[in-house]
């Protein structure tokens, strides 16, 4: 009669720590900090089992959870063989799960208040066609690179490409879905980057959104406070070009957020993107500074072709800085790249695909200056007390 396989405890505790490092593709956290593991038994032959608790049923990281689990479950010395146990929380599991998430804070309550921590950038510019959802995809994702913890939130609602930008599309260019954990919503992830765009929530990729001002701004208010970004260094918003209702209620919203002015170094380019830094300075956001897109063209010889002209970044910068306390910068100018252009199309940002790239290089160069800038802490609370 063969012997009862008893379990081995200590063994048990050693597969529970390394679970520790599987982390939830969407929430990124430890699975085990998301109460997501049931149980872990392993019996006195090896054999290992673990129970996974999905968040939802059809939880569309099911299989990266499952798979993950069993490569750190069968990387401890001494299991010998894994049998993962899938199964979905229960109502009050799930409710306990978004509600450690906020981390005490109401449902529908806006996330970055003045005393987050996050340094928030609203990327604008004057007039469409300057390239301002490309730079702030390759920026997001330049960020994310650097170690840092990154969202972006598409909130051009009548023309959004942020999905497209980053990957995040299907094969008919539909943008993937959140999912969703009660009434909270998780944002896909794409590069180390979170997004959130109204494309997720549309039924093909031709889809118009025909709103008017109330409803942009409940859309914002929303991707604000329902979607469930975790901890993040950096937010960027993609606002759509121009001094309307978008931008006024990212003002109201975020009165903390920096403002990136994107333009090409066309004149009339100029004109209308220091319209842009104005608005945002009177709802009091602070310009970070402006990014010159479509600078120059290099030929093959050397020389530079300037298919729209030149200096209409710095004269936008010049404009800015007029009577304000602080220069505001020209922070780089970034070449005309088919490259870039063709990373975007296809969803493949080119800081990735091709990092030397000239266009790639200058604004991972921006990003650079935006990662090292440290965040002011004046007259925020730091969540300490005296015991």
């Amino acid at each position: 009669m063969a012997a009862a396989r008893v379990p081995d405890p200590d063994l048990a505790r050693l597969v529970e720590r390394a679970l520790g490092g599987v982390l939830d593709p969407e929430i990124r956290k430890p699975i085990t900090e998301l109460d997501m593991i049931g149980g872990v038994e392993v019996d006195a032959a090896g054999a290992a089992t673990v129970r996974v608790k999905l968040t939802i049923v059809g939880c569309p990281a099911a299989d990266a959870i499952e798979r993950d689990v069993r490569a750190a479950t069968a990387a401890v010395p001494g299991v010998t063989a894994v049998t993962v146990d899938v199964s979905v929380m229960s109502p009050a599991e799930r409710s306990a799960l978004t509600e450690k998430l906020r981390g005490g804070r109401a449902a529908r309550v806006q996330q970055f208040g003045p005393d987050s921590l996050t340094r928030i950038y609203a990327v604008t510019s004057g007039k469409g066609g300057v390239g301002k959802s490309t730079v702030t995809a390759n920026l997001a994702v330049a960020l994310a690179e650097r170690g840092l913890r990154v969202g972006v939130v598409d909130a051009d609602v009548h023309g959004f490409s942020v999905p497209g930008l980053l990957g995040l599309t299907d094969a008919d260019g539909v943008a993937v879905r959140p999912t969703r954990v009660d009434d909270m919503i998780l944002p896909p992830v794409a590069y180390g980057v979170k997004v959130i765009s109204i494309g997720m929530f549309v039924d093909s990729a031709s889809a118009a959104v025909a709103w008017r001002g109330p409803m942009l701004h409940r859309t914002i208010q929303q991707f604000l406070g329902d979607v469930f970004f975790g901890d993040l260094d950096v937010l960027l918003l993609d606002l759509p070009p121009g001094t309307g209702d978008v931008a006024i209620s990212v003002g109201q919203l975020l009165p903390q957020a920096e403002v990136l002015v994107i333009t090409t170094p066309q004149p009339a380019a100029a004109d209308v993107a220091e319209r842009s830094g104005v608005v945002a300075r009177q709802t009091g956001q602070r310009i970070a500074g402006v990014i010159e897109n479509m600078a120059g063209l290099a030929q093959p010889d050397g020389s530079v072709l300037e298919l729209f002209g030149s200096g209409g970044g710095a004269e936008v910068a010049r404009r800015l800085s007029a009577g304000q306390d602080e220069p505001v910068p020209l922070l780089v100018s970034v070449p005309l790249s088919v490259p870039l252009r063709a990373g975007g199309d296809a969803g493949a940002p080119i800081v990735v695909t091709d990092p030397q790239d000239p266009a790639a290089a200058a604004i991972r160069g921006v990003a650079e200056q935006l990662a090292t800038r440290a965040r002011g802490l004046a007259g925020r609370k730091l969540g300490l007390s005296l015991r």
